[in-house]
């Protein structure tokens, strides 16, 4: 059964080439979604080292000391074409 108009929740994720974010769409207003410092967005950013994998923020600190585990532009990586219409886009969708 389809939900109507004001019930359930929806998700939206934008991987951008420098930032990145998530909002949620409850009931009749959409709210981007902090993340664990309480910033909306967050650098487009990860590293790797022996230990732990690094996002965001924790991720570009240490890109200087880490260049070669260090990845920037996810969006860019995630995405290398540009679809050409709505329908396109939509078989993106997961």
């Amino acid at each position: 059964m389809a939900a109507s108009k004001g019930e359930g929740a929806a998700v939206g994720i934008d991987l951008g080439t420098t930032y990145s974010c998530v909002a949620v769409w409850r009931g009749d207003r959409g709210e981007v979604i902090a993340n664990d410092q309480g910033n909306r967005l967050t650098p487009s950013c990860v590293a790797f080292t022996d230990a732990e994998r690094l996002v965001g923020e924790a991720a570009v600190n240490q890109a200087a000391l880490n260049p070669s585990n260090t990845v920037f532009a996810i969006g860019a990586l995630a995405l290398p074409m540009k679809p050409s219409s709505t329908v396109a886009l939509s078989d993106l969708v997961i």
